[in-house]
């Protein structure tokens, strides 16, 4: 992929970094759909042994054919540190050096992890949406901020996230009585089209099978290179 050079610095400190992502914050389309789905692509993360480099994996799945049409890995040194709400800082730089090696042009970008529902309704998936300006959400396994009513056990139940009344993501039932997943936006997606998404690429398991298989690719590329984990 042809991707523009990023407009900031990602070796910041944290208040610079939160500056960062409230000038950024305005510039997000929280509207908009797919009307041809066909590539999805899901990006994960996992961290070396020693905790110095990020590992990130892309993988590309065909939605109609159900397979892989490729995937890419990329490392990079950590630069920030671990600090809750400014995640993106510590593990962009490798998601972007991996969808770099992307040859093919997906329609849609899935991240494993928050975008609108966030603190500064900043997350993972609105910032590298951003940068990378595609049609992009997140699928998070947990809760970050704000709270959920009940949900229905049947497959593709949803009930709203709420944060300070505002509606920042939907809870999601992928799998018949099985927990939930967080879909919030992450740029050019409307949250209705990011559901419907999220749902078409969920097949028999609870996570998004894009998110899913980079999270095995992930861990398989940790293994190969730790000798500890070998």
């Amino acid at each position: 992929m042809n991707l523009s050079r990023t407009p900031h610095a990602w070796s910041v400190t944290p208040a610079q970094a939160i500056r960062i992502q409230r000038n950024l914050t305005g510039r997000v389309v929280r509207r908009g759909c797919v009307k041809r789905l066909r590539l999805a692509a899901g990006a994960d993360l996992a961290f070396s042994h020693d905790k110095d480099e990020c590992i990130a994996g892309v993988v590309v799945w065909d939605v109609q054919a159900e397979k892989v049409v490729e995937q890419q890995v990329a490392r990079r040194k950590l630069r920030f540190p671990y600090v809750p709400g400014l995640l993106s800082f510590r593990e962009a730089p490798a998601i972007l050096a991996a969808l770099r090696k992307i040859q093919c042009e997906p329609d849609v970008f899935l991240f494993d992890g928050q975008g609108y529902a966030h603190p500064r309704r900043f997350g993972l998936a609105c910032h590298v949406g951003l940068l990378i300006d595609r049609p992009s959400l997140g699928c998070a396994k947990s809760l970050l901020i704000g709270r959920c009513g009940s949900l229905p056990q049947r497959r593709g139940s949803t009930t709203p996230m709420l944060d300070q009344g505002e509606r920042i993501g939907v809870a999601v039932r992928t799998r018949q009585s099985v927990r939930p997943i967080y879909v919030s936006t992450g740029h050019l997606l409307s949250l209705d089209a990011a559901v419907e998404i999220t749902l078409r690429c969920c097949t028999r398991y609870r996570l998004p099978e894009p998110t899913r298989l980079a999270d095995q690719l992930v861990a398989r590329e940790k293994r190969s290179s730790d000798p500890a984990l070998r």
